[in-house]
């Protein structure tokens, strides 16, 4: 039998999934889909990836719409979490009812114009809040305290798990009131739980969890295992108040009473619905749990009255399923990479697989402990997602397809690079030799033409100044003169003087630039940019702490810290720079009126204007394109949203200058861009002002 879902279609409703041609391939899908819900439900393994899972569950909805006698009685499609929910003996006060989903816009704007017709009015507000991936629960307070906690099961009656869910952080044993109220919500693990689990379990003796969700699903429903792994919980709503009211208002009700709650966002119409899950798609990553999609529901309780509810999901509420960041893939083999300062990382070879989007053929595997924890292994079908919709990361393997003859990985003995001691001290090995092991490479990267950009200092005579023992770091680089050049092989006293002059001349780069070519750990040119803007000069930076470190854009807390670590570690290679008279500051641009304020792409505020540069533009490379426009005070950014104020196009541009226009987004041609820019930089603000008029 063929793949009954394609393994990279995006997920699709059940109006665009195209239905299966006979009903074994039907009755096929959905014994797939209830073992992969039992299997989610119960924990602590994933059967199936939740791209896979929503694509399977769309075509078997498309297939009962063509083909309603093929329908089963007990269809997944009608029933609470696909029937997969584990059911006990505890009968819930009332049903725990799943989400209708909605994918993109388009489906959104479809569901509230269905609940306005339903309720027969405009509906009077709406809530936006995080769907968090956990476990759904409801808790039973009598007199302010914790009696009885039951999973949903099958949304009639669900498990006792009393004793495990009390462990939980924001589900508290009293509440600040003597009020009885049942609290319903998710049991989930944060990426730190669930850190701290995996140490537990593997250390237990146990195969390591594979992924979050399944983690607390697993905790939950395991009332004798040798250790606690940790959990936590946010409320959604109450249940059995006097007098019904407002979902805004119970939320804060419930805070009050000590109830971890999920943050919402109040909202009047549905384009501003859209609004505050397009900003919640663009932070799930720095929320530190996860979350696959956002939760909109109407607020008020009149409207929720009105709008009832199916057998199997209120119409009030809907879940919007942010594009699956999980998917499944098969795991090539392990290598193993050093980086420029000496840290030596695991790394998977991946066949190529669609996250989020991007298609993704290697991923990390952070070190060598957290490989073990993993416990993944050459030839295993791995799950994959993208941490914090950026780097991707393996979370584990699905054992009941490991291979019989797989063996586990074999951490290297000494370092692969230059075959020195390894310094296992510390979660992050490191070569004892640092960025003396990497010397060839931290050159390489310093010379290149994104950092000091030295022309005529190629592979081959890098290695030839290495190998004769010449030069060992960057700043061993301005020493060097033309008559110990000259004697290299195949470089004559033309070519050394030339070089020669090339490398002195690199002194008078900008502190961008030589931030770039030290290959500062959490940073890359965009970044060192930024710091260099922010700090001005070099002793500025390494002065500044790590509260004043964050005051950067885009630099957290993790970053500030790493950041200030390896400018300490790197501050004898500054000085040494420093006192062969490389710059070690930034140029200020003077303000260039563009008829509103400061920079030309400033706003009249003066905070940068948000421009995405796609296709070529003349006489830049793509970083150098991104790079101007932070010259001329804007922001880059490396997608097309409402928020975007200007598109400059270029030759080769794609879906993102059809989507500008679309959304009514100014678009410059990318010649008028290169010209903004001279004008900028000869000091022309009257032509600055007639390119941007």
């Amino acid at each position: 039998m063929r793949d009954l879902v394609d393994p990279i279609d995006p997920v699709v409703d059940a109006a665009e999934a195209t239905p299966f041609p006979d009903v074994e391939e039907y009755r096929a899908a959905v014994e797939r889909i209830r073992a992969a819900a039992e299997a989610y439900y119960s924990g602590p393994d994933l059967a199936m990836d939740d791209a896979t899972y929503d694509g399977l569950m769309a075509r078997v909805a498309a297939t009962e719409a063509v083909h309603p006698e093929w329908k089963a009685a007990d269809s997944p499609t009608e029933a609470v979490g696909a029937g997969g929910g584990v059911v006990g003996d505890i009968e819930h006060s009332e049903p725990m009812l799943s989400l209708e989903n909605v994918f993109g816009a388009d489906e959104l704007h479809k569901w509230a114009a269905r609940l306005e017709k339903i309720v027969g009015r405009p509906v009077a507000g709406y809530t936006v809040e995080p769907k968090i991936d956990g476990l759904a629960i409801a808790a039973r307070y009598t007199d302010g305290v914790l009696t009885l906690v039951a999973t949903r099961g099958d949304g009639r009656a669900g498990e006792d798990v009393t004793a495990q869910a009390r462990r939980a952080k924001g589900l508290p044993a009293r509440l600040r009131e003597p009020v009885t109220v049942e609290v319903r919500g998710e049991v989930f693990m944060t990426d730190e739980d669930f850190a701290e689990a995996q140490v537990l379990r593997t250390g237990a003796g146990e195969p390591a969890f594979a992924h979050p969700r399944s983690a607390a699903a697993g905790t939950l429903r395991a009332p004798k295992r040798v250790y606690e792994a940790p959990l936590s919980f946010f409320a959604y709503s109450a249940h059995g108040v006097a007098e019904p009211t407002a979902h805004s208002a119970a939320m804060e009700w419930l805070s009050d009473l000590g109830v971890a709650t999920t943050a919402y966002t109040l909202c009047g119409t549905v384009d501003e619905v859209y609004t505050a899950v397009e900003a919640l798609t663009a932070t799930r990553g720095t929320l530190g749990f996860g979350v696959d999609g956002a939760v909109v529901k109407a607020d008020q309780p009149a409207d929720r009255a009105a709008a009832g509810s199916s057998t199997r999901a209120p119409r009030w509420g809907v879940a919007y399923k942010f594009p699956a960041d999980t998917r499944t893939t098969k795991l090539l083999r392990i290598e193993v990479q050093v980086g420029r300062t000496g840290v030596i990382t695991p790394v998977a070879v991946l066949e190529p697989v669609q996250v989020g989007g991007v298609i993704v053929t290697s991923a990390t595997l952070h070190n060598f402990e957290d490989l073990v924890r993993r416990n993944v292994r050459a030839g295993d079908t791995v799950f994959v997602r993208r941490a914090g919709d950026v780097i991707p990361e393996v979370t584990g393997a699905q054992l009941d397809l490991r291979p019989a003859d797989s063996v586990p990985f074999e951490p290297p003995a000494d370092c692969p690079r230059c075959g020195g001691e390894i310094d296992r001290s510390q979660k992050r090995w490191r070569c004892t030799q640092g960025r003396a092991c990497g010397a060839g490479v931290a050159l390489e990267y310093y010379v290149a033409r994104n950092s000091m950009d030295i022309e005529g200092l190629g592979d081959k005579i890098l290695h030839a100044v290495v190998a004769a023992g010449l030069v060992t770091d960057p700043a061993d680089l301005y020493d060097l003169d033309v008559p110990t050049l000259a004697a290299l092989e195949r470089l004559g006293e033309v070519s050394a003087t030339k070089l020669v002059t090339n490398i002195q001349g690199s002194k008078a780069r900008p502190l961008s630039r030589v931030l770039t070519a030290l290959g500062v750990r959490m940073t890359g040119r965009s970044m060192s940019r930024r710091l260099a803007g922010h700090f001005g000069t070099m002793d500025a930076l390494l002065a500044a702490s790590v509260d004043e470190l964050q005051r950067v854009d885009g630099v957290g807390p993790e970053r500030a810290v790493t950041i200030a670590a390896e400018l300490v570690e790197l501050t004898p290679l500054i000085a040494r720079l420093a006192e062969r008279g490389v710059n070690m500051t930034e140029p200020v641009d003077a303000p260039a009126a563009a008829g509103t304020g400061g920079m030309p792409l400033q706003r009249p505020d003066g905070t940068p204007m948000t421009v995405v540069v796609t296709g070529s533009v003349p006489g830049l490379t793509r970083d150098e394109g991104n790079e101007a426009v932070e010259k001329l005070g804007g922001k880059p950014s490396g997608s097309v949203s409402k928020k975007t104020d200007l598109v400059v196009v270029g030759d080769g541009a794609g879906s993102k200058a059809t989507k500008a226009e679309q959304l009514g987004i100014r678009v410059l041609p990318a010649e008028r861009f290169a010209a903004l820019l001279k004008a900028h930089e000869d000091g022309d603000p009257d032509a600055v002002a007639e390119i941007l008029a």
